[in-house]
């Protein structure tokens, strides 16, 4: 699908969504796409976001220089007992969504939008309401492989329904099913452009021996205490086999430096250890070899645009497990390993010890990885947006 032959002088696009970068960064990919659509063919985009004042998007937003507003609304809290679902907490602020919505209706009617992009999050409920009441073409993004809370609720009201996954198909109520089509969730463009050697010069990484893999170590932003602390028991182990880069989160650093002070000179000159990752993240990822990180949605779609072999860590307490499910999806298909339950030290060793020794079993696993990747996903949802628009 190509709609850019006949794109409108001027494009209104409405997006919400946020709460965690899940949500916010495929929303904001999606719109610098769709605004280099548009300026392509001499024509421009008005953007307006719908976020909460404490989500991440609150901040992504007005730094990015798109107009943002925000609507009350209300955080479920999910339980397996029911019973649990009716607490104090969640009754208040299922109260709030009311008053969203008609705080939505009124920017949504005032905005016009010729479409609405809802990317999940507890903010998209009110905003993707309010597109149905104004009569607004709704087009939902789903980053993982099950629907998300929001995104089942607002799922009736879509004209489009855009999943990262073939697999998504048939979890989705079958009343909505032929609205559904495959984009993939959006990377940013810069994560596919790295450079191994910028990472080397960038992080000093003289004492890396380049005859081994590197691996690359992540918990993301703040890094992973799990995660962590496996890394640590094995690493001894570790270097023996690879060249490791470990982003253990900015409050971890002096911890796990002391942890790696007794290692052989020879062995530390391979390991790097860092806080945060920033900018040379797409330098970093080029050089990895293997990665072993946990399974959001968002880390799923660079690995495999990037066709990376990954040992995915689940954080366990991820919405609906949706981290775990993410990983056995890839793991089932031979395109990364997965640890699920208890994550030991041996249990580590044993997942990436064949892919630092055994080369072709990283070049398979790469493959099945670059297979399942959509690094094209971000121009796949703006042509979704553009069609959603044009019916």
């Amino acid at each position: 699908m190509n709609t850019s032959s006949a794109l409108p002088r001027s494009f209104r696009l409405l997006v919400t969504g946020g709460g965690t970068g899940g949500h916010t960064y495929p929303a904001l990919t999606a719109i610098r796409t769709l605004q280099g659509r548009l300026a392509a063919a001499g024509s421009t985009l008005d953007v307006l976001w719908i976020g909460t004042a404490d989500g991440l998007e609150a901040r992504v937003a007005p730094a990015e220089g798109i107009p943002f507003r925000t609507v009350a609304t209300g955080k479920i809290r999910r339980s397996a007992n029911p019973l649990k679902m009716l607490s104090a907490a969640n009754v208040k602020d299922m109260a709030r969504v009311p008053l969203g919505v008609a705080q939505a209706r009124t920017i949504v009617s005032e905005f016009q939008p010729d479409v609405v992009l809802a990317t999940g999050g507890y903010v998209a409920v009110p905003a993707g309401l309010a597109a149905r009441l104004c009569k607004r073409p709704l087009v939902l993004h789903e980053q993982t492989v099950r629907l998300g809370l929001a995104n089942r609720k607002l799922a009736g009201s879509a004209t489009r329904i855009a999943v990262s996954s073939e697999s998504s198909l048939p979890l989705l109520p079958a009343e909505v099913r032929d609205r559904a089509v495959v984009t993939g969730n959006p990377v940013r463009p810069e994560v596919l452009t790295g450079h191994a050697e910028k990472a080397v010069h960038a992080l000093n990484l003289a004492g890396f021996d380049r005859r081994l893999p590197t691996v690359y170590v992540t918990g993301g932003a703040q890094g992973a205490q799990q995660i962590n602390g496996v890394v640590r028991d094995v690493l001894p182990w570790l270097l023996g086999y690879a060249n490791v880069i470990h982003q253990c989160g900015p409050a971890n650093v002096d911890e796990l430096r002391h942890a790696a002070a007794g290692l052989d000179p020879y062995l530390a000159g391979r390991y790097h250890l860092t806080g945060f990752v920033g900018a040379e993240l797409p330098d970093v990822l080029a050089l990895a070899d293997v990665v072993v990180s946990r399974s959001g949605a968002g880390t799923l779609a660079e690995l495999t645009a990037l066709g990376k072999p990954a040992v995915f860590v689940p954080l366990a307490t991820s919405a609906g497990n949706e981290q775990a499910h993410n990983a056995k999806h890839l793991a089932d298909a031979g395109a990364a390993v997965a640890l699920l339950g208890d994550v030991t030290p041996q249990a580590l060793q044993a997942a990436v010890g064949p892919l630092l020794t055994d080369p072709a079993r990283r070049t398979a696993m790469a493959a099945q990885a670059r297979a399942y990747g959509r690094p094209d996903a971000a121009e796949r949802l703006v042509d979704v947006l553009l069609s959603a628009a044009a019916h």
